[in-house]
């Protein structure tokens, strides 16, 4: 019976990536990730392929010429693509090989997490419900990102906790240990995670229960910050906000306590204009929020019922003689629940503080579908009898992420394109020709550095975005550093990679004319010059 519960389960994310193609009148075989506007993909996918080709890239990948110490990666851990690389270790690697690698990760993920917990049949039905209607997963299964990789660890993460709770094995919590660490090293602030099998393991060995967890939370944020200090490039700004510490030590502790609530204070009232118009006009980011607050209050408020019951089974168990098993067993699995609900809960609302002290609102609004991922799983498992909570998150995700789904940058898919595949094939054969990969003295090198301008102003000083994603098309192993128009105009000559990519009829493509730079190619949009 649990084998079949799986199988049905697994088959859940593919059927929902057929039907929302389905609905397009495409199939899943016409997404096609140069097609796309998320340009975090094109990095993501170019530093994998340098990963399977020369063990490392061979160019720089940054912004605005930023380079890690070591190896050449963007401002993201390597951390996040590791099974994108086995993939393609196994299978190869091409412009479809992330999407179907995401689908078969997501599908094993159910697998895994309907064979390690043992859903009821009610419980299956719930989860595949609110797993369709929740659209994010499926965009995020149908595309370059590593969020969907995020999705998978942390459902599977909680997969192994409810397993540990049932068994109470050491190997399953050293096995929960290390998904903690995995989730740490791929996102900070996953580091979260971490905490749970930290409770788990303090309360099966007490005082070196602690002090085993406190080596492990700090050995993992050591190779956390090794990682980002020598593996990470810079970004155009700082990835998070640290003020808020800084304050602590400039205005003293009162001072920085004042500081941290006008934050959370200002930002609370950024969040609720955001949800507000999510709900009114669907903007994407006040829809996340949105979703997550009241995904947050059925968490609240089960756990509040759960831990009200579960203390009346106490002081009834604790005024009989006779314990009968049953009752026993149902005390147990309510406790159990407990635990992954409310660290679950504990989750959310630290999330929710990491994002207003540490993150703009619109960017970080993002980081919130890795913890309402999860959160489906885990609602699922509680006890239902009228189905209100299904009901309630199954209407919330209907209205916001498929009513109000109207911002085809966030929602719309990328399929086939004929002439812009034909185009693709025209660069790729010009790149072929005169782009070599340069190994001396050493690699990475900015040699192997192509320049992709971000914007440039075109005749009638409007502004027009670079065809970036042309850049699918340079040889195995190149790096790629986004640059702003401004940077380039300052340090136009001092660049220092060999290769620049701008929009076509721009001023900078005028500059680099009038500097002698060799014409690699070019097309109505898009124009490469060699800088050296």
């Amino acid at each position: 019976m649990t084998m079949t519960q799986a199988v049905l389960l697994a088959l859940v994310p593919l059927l929902c990536c057929f039907v929302r193609c389905a609905l397009d009148g495409e199939t899943i075989s016409s997404v096609w990730l140069p097609g796309s506007a998320w340009n975090d993909e094109l990095f993501y996918y170019k530093q994998v392929e340098g990963i399977l080709s020369h063990g490392y890239p061979q160019g720089y990948f940054g912004f605005n010429e930023s380079h890690a110490l070591k190896f050449s990666f963007a401002a993201w851990s390597p951390v996040l693509v590791f099974p994108w690389v086995l993939w393609g270790l196994v299978f190869g690697w091409n412009l479809w090989s992330p999407i179907i690698c995401n689908i078969a990760l997501t599908s094993l993920v159910c697998f895994l997490f309907v064979w390690l917990v043992k859903p009821t049949w009610k419980q299956i039905g719930v989860l595949a419900l609110l797993f369709l209607l929740y659209t994010p997963f499926t965009r995020y299964m149908l595309s370059g990102m590593a969020e969907v990789i995020c999705f998978d660890m942390a459902i599977l993460f909680y997969g192994v906790a409810v397993n540990y709770l049932n068994h109470k094995t050491i190997s399953r919590l050293v096995l929960l240990f290390l998904l903690g660490v995995l989730l740490t090293l791929m996102r900070p602030y996953l580091l979260l995670f971490l905490l749970l099998p930290v409770y788990l393991l303090i309360r099966r060995c007490g005082l070196r229960g602690a002090f085993g967890s406190a080596a492990v939370i700090g050995a993992a944020a050591g190779i956390y910050i090794c990682i980002r200090h020598y593996l990470g490039a810079d970004y155009f700004e700082p990835l998070y906000f640290t003020d808020w510490i800084e304050a602590f030590f400039e205005k003293g502790l009162f001072g920085g306590l004042r500081f941290c609530a006008g934050r959370l204070y200002g930002m609370g009232k950024g969040v609720w204009v955001y949800m507000v118009e999510g709900f009114r006009s669907g903007l994407p980011a006040g829809a996340y929020y949105g979703g997550y607050l009241i995904m947050l209050c059925v968490l609240a408020g089960q756990s509040i019922l759960d831990g009200r019951r579960l203390r009346a089974l106490n002081r009834a168990s604790a005024d009989s003689v006779v314990k009968d098993e049953e009752e026993l067993a149902v005390r147990r699995n309510l406790h159990n629940r407990l635990i992954i609900q409310v660290h679950l809960l504990l989750s959310f609302l630290a999330m929710y503080l990491a994002l207003f002290l540490m993150y703009k609102l619109e960017a970080g609004s993002r980081h919130l579908l890795t913890l309402m991922a999860a959160g489906i799983f885990v609602i699922a498992l509680m006890e239902t009898k009228f189905f209100k909570k299904a009901v309630l998150l199954g209407v919330t995700f209907v209205y916001l992420y498929s009513f109000m789904a109207r911002d085809p940058l966030y929602y719309g898919l990328p399929y086939w394109q004929e002439a812009r595949a034909e185009r693709l094939s025209d660069w790729e054969v010009t790149f072929d020709q005169r782009l070599r990969l340069e190994t001396e003295p050493g690699v990475p090198n900015f040699d192997n550095s192509v320049i992709w301008v971000l914007q440039d102003e075109i005749s009638g000083g409007s502004q027009k975005y670079t065809d970036w994603q042309f850049l699918y098309a340079l040889p195995e192993g190149f790096g790629i550093s986004c640059c702003t128009r401004d940077y380039i105009f300052e340090n136009f000559l001092e660049l220092k990679s060999k290769y620049i990519a701008t929009v076509s009829g721009g001023r900078i493509d005028g500059m680099c004319g009038d500097a002698g730079y060799k014409e690699i190619g070019r097309d109505q949009d898009l124009v490469i010059y060699r800088v050296r």
